[in-house]
């Protein structure tokens, strides 16, 4: 949040307001109100830098995201929502709930990041953030979505969630990130708060693991007015950090190769989704280290079908030397026909499990 700054049309006064103002709200010089370096003081000082940055925090930058320092939260509590969630910002989708402490109880201060793109074309930001208490126990993690950061731009967002029970602050130097996915955003999963052009969106859950074994579904919901229907496999394409394709993997069609991830799902049968109507599919495979290099592949680019539009979702494929990758055919969510899902369903990444299943995660 940028705090403009303080103009008075009465000269006399003008040193009694800016006492004030220093004394009881806090101040940022003009680099940190600028989007550069800075100071901020006051009460919301803690964790900022001389540089910008946040005060023995080791994890205040990764991947182009880099914690900035605290400021004085917008409404300082007034503004909170009667349920106690932060309010949904323009380009921001905000995906944790009920953390601690927010709403009137989360204090004056809010922690400030920039998200740099040095990409070429507009790049969609998921990012992790593990907010810690004084002792540097995690406490809750916050997801945030920084959508179409134009290339080679910086932009500012507030992570609203501050505060714990008891009164307590959070400040910069008590927020790491733990992860950066970041994604071109031509070919970003869309939000459940809308459906693209072709009426189908696809996403990836959070997925399951157990003793080795990794699986991931896939999930292909009928957001339009016409009925679609598909048969086969998703078509994937693997990618390494730098979105560029990762060669040398066999891309299973089944999982009966991958050893404990059930198989027996048969051929592909014809799917008919009416609108509202879900599909799933799913990736499976298994993390063993053996003999030469370990793979992993963070992105994966996928298709309904030959021809569809493409999504990149982040599945994280922690492959270890086993090279293969297991890949169910499409099949009708009955799970979620049954619970009378679809349209109203939440369309986001993690609300289900693999395969349709409710996910343990």
């Amino acid at each position: 949040m940028r705090i403009p700054p303080f103009r008075t049309a009465l000269a006399v006064s003008g040193v009694l307001v800016a006492g004030l103002v220093l004394g009881g709200c806090g101040t940022q010089t003009a680099g940190s109100a600028a989007g550069g370096g800075g100071e901020t003081t006051g009460p919301c000082a803690g964790g900022a830098t001389a540089d910008g940055g946040a005060a023995g925090v080791g994890a205040a930058e990764r991947d182009g995201v880099r914690v900035v320092g605290t400021v004085e939260r917008a409404g300082a509590g007034a503004s909170a929502s009667p349920s106690g969630r932060a309010s949904r910002r323009p380009g921001v989708s905000v995906t944790a709930d009920s953390l601690p402490g927010v709403g009137a109880a989360a204090g004056p201060c809010a922690v400030q990041y920039d998200v740099t793109n040095p990409e070429a074309e507009p790049f969609t930001y998921t990012i992790t953030f593990s907010l810690m208490d004084e002792q540097g126990r995690a406490m809750s993690n916050v997801e945030e979505t920084v959508a179409s950061v134009g290339a080679g731009k910086t932009v500012r967002r507030t992570l609203e969630h501050g505060g714990y029970p008891g009164g307590g602050v959070l400040d910069a130097g008590r927020v790491r990130i733990l992860d950066v996915e970041r994604v071109p955003s031509d070919e970003a999963p869309a939000p459940a708060s809308s459906c693209p052009a072709s009426g189908l969106r696809l996403t990836a859950d959070r997925g399951d693991a157990a003793m080795g074994l990794r699986v991931v579904g896939l999930h292909l919901e009928n957001c339009g007015s016409r009925t679609y229907s598909l048969e086969g496999y998703p078509v994937l394409q693997l990618l390494d950090a730098e979105h560029q394709p990762v060669e040398g993997i066999a891309i299973l069609r089944g999982t009966d190769g991958i050893p404990m991830a059930g198989g027996g799902e048969g051929p592909p049968r014809p799917v008919t989704l009416r609108p509202g109507e879900s599909a799933v599919s799913g990736l499976a495979w298994r993390n063993t280290t053996e003999f030469g290099e370990a793979v992993t592949v963070p992105y994966v680019r996928v298709r309904a079908e030959a021809g569809s539009d493409p999504v990149v979702v982040a599945p994280h494929l922690d492959l270890g030397t086993t090279g293969e990758l297991g890949v169910r055919p499409w099949e009708k969510d009955e799970a979620e026909v049954g619970s009378g899902a679809g349209e109203g369903g939440s369309g986001r990444p993690g609300a289900q499990g693999p395969y349709g299943g409710t996910s343990s995660s």
